[in-house]
C-alpha cells in the first residue's frame, strides 16, 4: 500500500495504517493543511473552497471528510459532488472562490484516491506552495474555528451543465456545424463522472451516442489508463457500430483518447496534435507541450507558421511555458489538451469539440487524419538502479556523452538527435530512470531505448 506526497497533492491507496496510506486521518490532516495554508495565503476573512470528485468507490467517504474538515476551519465549502477535474477548475473562478479540491487518482486503479489542490484562478499551485501545504501537514499547524465560526456547505450540482455550455460559447465551436455532419460515437467513461460530462456534451452537438461504461458506479471495467492494451472493448464496438470513432477518457476527465473508425487507436500523443492543428488553422499563434511528448505538435506547429517550445513534465509546469510563451494551446502528449480561451487545465470536454470541429471541416475518415500527420512512434521504458548510485551523476554523464547533439538539462536529460530523440527521468520516488524514446517506427524507438539503457549500465558500471 502506498502514501505518496507531492507539491501538487496528495494521493494513495485506500485502508491500512495512517502515514502508509490515504486513510481517514490522512485526508482531513492534509485538507487542514490546505485549508491553513489558504487562510494565510489569502489574507480574507471568508474563504470559499470547490469541492468536486470522480465516481471512484471512496470519493463520498473523502468528500465527506475533506469538506467537514474545510467547514471545521471556518471555509464555506461549494459541493459540486460527482464532477470531473476540469469542471471544478471552471467552477473556483465562476464561483470566486479562493481554491478548490478534487477528489480524483485520476488514471490509478479503484483502490487509489487523492486531493488534487488549485488555487483561486482554478489552477495547480506550484511548487513553493505545495511545498509549504506539506510543511504545514508534516508539523500539524492547524487551529480550528469555533462554533459561531464554522464554515457552511452550499450543494451545486449544476457544474457539468454549466462546463458544456462554457465548451459550446467557445469561438472555434460552432454546435450547427457539428450537428450537419451527423456523427455517431461510441463513448467509454470508464463508469466515472466522463460517462456523464461527455455523452451530454455529444448530445448538445448532435451526435449520436452510443455509451459503453457510462454508468458512475466507480467499479472500473478495465484498467482506466487510456492505453491501447485496455481498451479492446471499445475498439471492437465501434467496427461493431460502424460508428465514426470512440472517445475514452480517465476517471476524472481531463485525459482523452479517440479510436478510430477501423477500430485502432488514433493515438493518446496526436489527441493534442490534432486540435491544435485546429486551433493553429483557425488563430496564428505558439503552442506547448512537455518534454515528453511527440515531435508531431513540433511539425504541425511550424507547418501552420507558429513557435513550439517543451516544458518539464508535469501540467504547472506547461501551464508555467504556455503562458510566458503566449501559447494558444498546449498540454501533454497523454491526452491532455489544454485550451486558454477556455482555462488553464487540460480538458476532455473542450478537446473532444475541438476535434469534432476539425473532422466537421476537414471531412474523411479519423483512420485518414491520422494518416495526415507525421508518423512518430514511442518507447516507454525504464531501468532500475540499486539505491547507492547517483543517479543525478548517471543523468550528467549521459548529457555530457551528447553534448554535441540538442540537449534539454530543464527535467531530467533530453537529447534531440535528427531523426529521434531520447527523454531521461529520474523517479521521486525509487532509483529508476525512466526512459522515453521516439523515432520513425516502432523498431527505431525501441532500438533507441535499448541502446540508451546499455549505455546508462555502462555508465553506473552495472
Amino acid at each position: 500500500m502506498t502514501l505518496i506526497k507531492s507539491i501538487s497533492g496528495i494521493r494513495g491507496t485506500i485502508g491500512g495504517n495512517p502515514g502508509d496510506n490515504l486513510t481517514p486521518i490522512d485526508a482531513v490532516k492534509f485538507a487542514a493543511a490546505y485549508g491553513t495554508w489558504l487562510k494565510d495565503y489569502s489574507k480574507k476573512e471568508k474563504l470559499t473552497v470547490v469541492i468536486g470528485r470522480d465516481a471512484r468507490l471512496s470519493g463520498e467517504m473523502i468528500q465527506n471528510l475533506v469538506v467537514s474538515t474545510l467547514v471545521g476551519l471556518g471555509i464555506d465549502v461549494v459541493d459540486l459532488d460527482l464532477s470531473t477535474t476540469p469542471t471544478v477548475e471552471i467552477a473556483v473562478p465562476l464561483e470566486k472562490a479562493d481554491g478548490g479540491i478534487i477528489l480524483t487518482a485520476s488514471h490509478n486503479p479503484k483502490q487509489w484516491n487523492a486531493l488534487k489542490l488549485l488555487n483561486e484562478k482554478g489552477e495547480f499551485l506550484d511548487a513553493e506552495q505545495g511545498a509549504k501545504i506539506l510543511k504545514i501537514a508534516e508539523d500539524e499547524e492547524f487551529a480550528f474555528s469555533g462554533v459561531d465560526d464554522l464554515g457552511s456547505i452550499v450543494k451545486n450540482d449544476s457544474y457539468i451543465d454549466i462546463h458544456i455550455d462554457e465548451v459550446l460559447n467557445l469561438n472555434l465551436v460552432d454546435a450547427d456545424v457539428i450537428r450537419k455532419s451527423k456523427f455517431k460515437v461510441v463513448v467509454d467513461g470508464v463508469n466515472s463522472t466522463g460517462g456523464i460530462a461527455i455523452p451530454k456534451l455529444l448530445q448538445e452537438l448532435g451526435v449520436e451516442v452510443v455509451k459503453l461504461y457510462c454508468e458512475p458506479t466507480g467499479h472500473f471495467p478495465h484498467n482506466p489508463e487510456p492505453l491501447k492494451e485496455h481498451l479492446g472493448d471499445i475498439c471492437k464496438l465501434v467496427v461493431e457500430e460502424e460508428a465514426d470513432f470512440g472517445i475514452v477518457v480517465d476517471p476524472d476527465v481531463d485525459r482523452l483518447a479517440f479510436i478510430d473508425n477501423t477500430g485502432e487507436m488514433f493515438g493518446e500523443e496526436y489527441t493534442l496534435v490534432a486540435c491544435a492543428d485546429y486551433v493553429l488553422g483557425k488563430t496564428k499563434g505558439n503552442t506547448v507541450s512537455n518534454l515528453s511528448s511527440s515531435r508531431a505538435l513540433r511539425d504541425v506547429t511550424q507547418k501552420h507558421g507558429g513557435t513550439y517550445e517543451a516544458a518539464a513534465v508535469g501540467e504547472v509546469n506547461v501551464v508555467t511555458k504556455m503562458k510566458a510563451n503566449e501559447a494558444i494551446i498546449g498540454g501533454e502528449g497523454n491526452g491532455g489538451i489544454i485550451y486558454p480561451e477556455s482555462h488553464y487545465g487540460r480538458d476532455a470536454l473542450v478537446g473532444t469539440a475541438l476535434f469534432l470541429m476539425l473532422m466537421s471541416e476537414r471531412g474523411g475518415t479519423v483512420a485518414e487524419l491520422r494518416a495526415s500527420y507525421p508518423a512518430y512512434f514511442m518507447s516507454k521504458k525504464k531501468i532500475q538502479l540499486t539505491p547507492e548510485l547517483d543517479v543525478d551523476g548517471i543523468l550528467k554523464a549521459m548529457a555530457e556523452k551528447y553534448k554535441d547533439e540538442e540537449i534539454s538539462t530543464i527535467d531530467g536529460v533530453k537529447i534531440d538527435f535528427q531523426d529521434n530523440w531520447v527523454h531521461l527521468r529520474k523517479s521521486n520516488t525509487e532509483p529508476i530512470i525512466r526512459i522515453y524514446t521516439e523515432a520513425g517506427s516502432q523498431q527505431a524507438a525501441d532500438e533507441l531505448a535499448d541502446r540508451i539503457i546499455g549505455e546508462i549500465k555502462t555508465v553506473a558500471g552495472i
